[in-house]
Formats: structure tokens, C-alpha cells, sequence
């Protein structure tokens, strides 16, 4: 059974000023979204879940229906009413559990924010096996690929064992200083082509089952906490550290692209204007 797309497209948008998931990049209009769908069905992924916020329907519905997705059968699932309600969403695990819940299967997780390349979707589903519950795909990019010309940015550094994970670490304050790619936080200089998680994942249901229950123990916690969130790879490496999982990592050679600033914008409209 082909898993099922799932993007994450709750996010408030905060540092880039807006519904950055709804933001036209393409030349007919299309989002990082829309193409995410198609690249999709394309590789054989029909079944799509969009995990949104309900202030966003009217603007999310309107879209959607100026784009051509007659070979995908989209749903849209509100993380705001999903558990307890809570002005700012969960988190990224919160987000996959609220479309897990109406899904059979395993399921391939990506951000609405980000553009992962024609194939990226398709790497992350032919890692999955309805025979290996344990299996887990990470796909992965170049830290070089991934950098902002509008200021610093965290990224998921891959520890790896040949293809293995061995350790994801959340590295914050990366930047481009002169010809030499630095972090703040932990300190340190990083080779361009060092493996980066941008948040796409093959994830099969044993994963989505412990999800649940690690949400249940987040919750019990922080129930009261108003900014804490339920990160999706902090979970999974919980597991893989617990020996409940193990991850592969596919190194994706196409070109990601993300908005996380504003000047991100301008970026991606001109690699999208030339053709990618």
C-alpha cells in the first residue's frame, strides 16, 4: 500500500510575517504545497492529508481550488482542534499524530514551508516496507543547499554510520562567514556537504503507534506550558535512542529550498522563474 503524503502546514509564519505555506513561488501561481502534491502523485503517492489551522481554510480552499489536483484525494485536518486547544499548535509531532488519525498506513511527512525536489517524496516512500516496522527514512540534503542569504538558520546535523543515523543534533545560529560555513550553538565550523534533516520522513506505523504514546507523556508534563512544543525529531530520536527504531538516511542530490525569512521569497520565485 503507497503511505500516505502528509504536509504540515499549521504554522504561523511568524519570522517571515504571514501564511508563508499560501505564499505563490511558481510561475502559474503554485506553492511549495502544490508542487509537494504533485510531485507526489507523480511517483505514485495519491492520498494527501494537509495538516492546517481552521483560520486558514477559506484562504487554503480558495488556492487549492485555482490548481489543477484531480489525481490526488486531498483532506485538510485542523491541529488547533486536534487535543487540547492551545493558541499556538503543538509542534511538528502533534501535527503528524492529528493527520495519522485519519490515515491506515505509513506516511511520508514533509513541511508546506519547504521544496524537497521533484523526487524528494518518492525517496522517502521507496525507504518504507510493510515488512520492516522498524524501519525509519530520513532523507537528507547538503548543509551548503540548505543555507539563507537573509540570515542564520537551525538545521537537524546527521550523525551517520554509512547510511545509518547515530545521532541527529539541533544546531542553531548556521551561517556563511567569508567561504566558511559556522555555527553558534554547539560552536563550531561545518563542512558544506555535512547530511541536514529539513523534516522529510518515511515514517511506518510501529513509529506513529510510540508517537502517540510519547505524546501522552509530553502532554501529562507541559500541559500547562503555552510555548513548549512536540518536535517530530526530537520523538524519533527518542526511539532511535531507545532502540525502538532505526533510521536510514537517503542523501537527496536535488536542490531544496525553503522560506524562512522574506528575502527567502525572491529566491525561490527566481530558481522557480529559470526553471528550477
Amino acid at each position: 500500500m503507497s503511505p500516505t503524503l502528509v504536509i504540515m502546514a499549521g504554522g504561523l509564519g511568524t519570522r517571515f510575517g504571514g501564511d508563508k505555506q499560501l505564499v505563490p513561488v511558481g510561475p502559474g501561481g503554485e506553492t511549495f504545497l502544490d508542487l509537494a502534491i504533485t510531485d507526489a502523485a507523480e511517483s505514485g503517492i495519491h492520498e494527501v492529508v494537509i495538516v492546517a489551522r481552521t483560520n486558514l481554510d477559506a484562504l487554503l480552499s480558495q488556492h487549492l481550488g485555482t490548481q489543477d489536483h484531480s489525481s490526488s484525494n486531498i483532506r485538510v485536518v485542523h491541529q488547533d482542534t486536534f487535543g487540547p486547544a492551545r493558541s499556538k499548535p503543538w509542534g511538528t509531532g502533534h501535527a503528524v499524530l492529528c493527520a495519522a488519525a485519519t490515515s491506515r498506513g505509513s506516511l511520508v511527512v514533509l513541511n508546506a514551508d519547504d521544496y524537497y525536489g521533484t523526487g524528494g517524496s518518492a525517496l522517502a516512500a521507496e525507504g518504507l516496507s510493510d515488512a520492516d516496522e522498524e524501519r525509519t527514512v530520513l532523507v537528507a540534503y547538503d548543509l551548503e543547499g540548505t543555507l539563507s542569504p537573509g540570515g542564520s538558520v537551525s538545521r537537524g546535523v546527521c550523525e551517520l554510520e554509512g547510511s545509518r543515523l547515530v545521532g541527529l543534533v539541533e544546531t542553531h545560529g548556521i551561517r556563511r562567514i567569508g567561504a566558511q560555513i559556522h555555527a553558534e550553538d554547539p560552536p563550531g565550523r561545518l563542512h558544506p556537504d555535512t547530511p541536514v534533516s529539513m523534516n522529510l520522513w518515511g515514517l511506518p506505523r510501529r513509529v506513529l503507534d510510540q508517537l502517540d504514546r510519547q505524546w501522552t507523556e509530553f502532554y501529562s508534563v507541559n500541559s500547562d506550558d503555552e510555548d513548549i512544543e512536540f518536535l517530530l525529531p526530537e520523538a524519533i530520536e527518542q526511539q532511535r535512542a531507545q532502540g525502538l527504531v532505526r533510521v536510514d538516511v537517503v542523501r537527496s542530490e536535488e536542490n531544496w529550498m525553503g522560506i524562512t525569512n522574506p528575502d527567502d521569497l525572491a529566491v525561490a520565485r527566481r530558481a522557480f522563474a529559470s526553471g528550477r
